[in-house]
């Protein structure tokens, strides 16, 4: 009796097999469809620009008021969702583009920022990227038009989401930058003295720097050409206007120099 009642639960155990593998090879199919591009939670993601100018004397930066919900018409930095036919860059030049009417633009991506809850409109990852603009370049109607203003950080209002997170990690690498890059090509018109290049690092450094030591540092690096005109706005005497040399200029700028200040 117990061989006979063995085969029977042999025989029924083998006849549950082929379940048992199709429940398997379901559960399969079910595990892989979600894997699968496809069947994945759809997340956003924008390219956020900081923008900086320089004029007078002052940094600035420029925002616009959001167009979209949330938060629609307060205060944000310029950006767009990035296209699925883009790269982030290529978002963030068409931003500049839009805003500025520039397209030579000194562009950097700076940090992506993927708190989950960042964004109340949606899940959102940002991949921010900082330009260098002057600001008697751009396109001042284009700017109007589309409801954009340049502030001075004195005058920054508070900005939408993680902006002003975003605009002070994107000062700390400007400062980070002009320490080991030189900076003002970007920035300064294309004839300036040393005065103007000087309130330029004041500005980003936020502080008065020595007029002697600066000059002098800043001559020891052979970057700038002396031209023969100059500067009469600010005194009769005048300031002689500079140039920068430009393969001198891109040469620093590849291997870097320590421009303590």
């Amino acid at each position: 009796m117990p061989s006979i009642f063995i085969s029977y639960k042999l025989l029924y155990s083998l006849e549950l097999v082929p379940f048992i593998i199709l429940a398997i090879i379901k559960q399969i199919n079910i595990l892989d469809k979600k894997r699968t591009y496809k069947n994945q939670e759809r997340i956003l993601v924008a390219a956020d620009c900081i923008v900086f100018g320089f004029s007078k004397g002052v940094l600035k930066l420029l925002v616009f008021k959001r167009r979209i919900d949330p938060l629609a018409g307060k205060w944000s930095l310029i950006g767009s969702f990035v296209d699925e036919r883009e790269c982030v860059t290529d978002t963030a030049r068409r931003v500049l583009l839009q805003f500025t009417g520039l397209e030579d633009i000194f562009l950097e991506e700076l940090k992506t920022y993927s708190d989950v809850d960042r964004d109340s409109g949606a899940r959102c990852i940002s991949i921010a990227q900082y330009a260098l603009i002057r600001i008697d370049d751009y396109d001042k109607g284009q700017v109007e038009k589309l409801g954009a203003k340049w502030f001075s950080f004195d005058e920054l209002p508070k900005l939408v989401l993680d902006h002003n997170m975003m605009v002070l990690d994107a000062l700390k690498e400007l400062r980070l930058k002009a320490r080991h890059q030189p900076l003002g090509f970007e920035l300064l018109p294309k004839k300036f003295t040393i005065p103007q290049l000087q309130s330029l690092y004041e500005a980003i450094y936020q502080r008065k720097l020595d007029d002697r030591n600066f000059r002098k540092k800043l001559l020891s690096f052979n970057l700038l050409i002396k031209l023969e005109e100059k500067d009469r706005t600010t005194s009769k005497k005048g300031a002689f206007l500079y140039q920068f040399d430009y393969d001198k200029y891109k040469g620093l700028s590849a291997s870097g120099f320590d421009f303590v200040l």
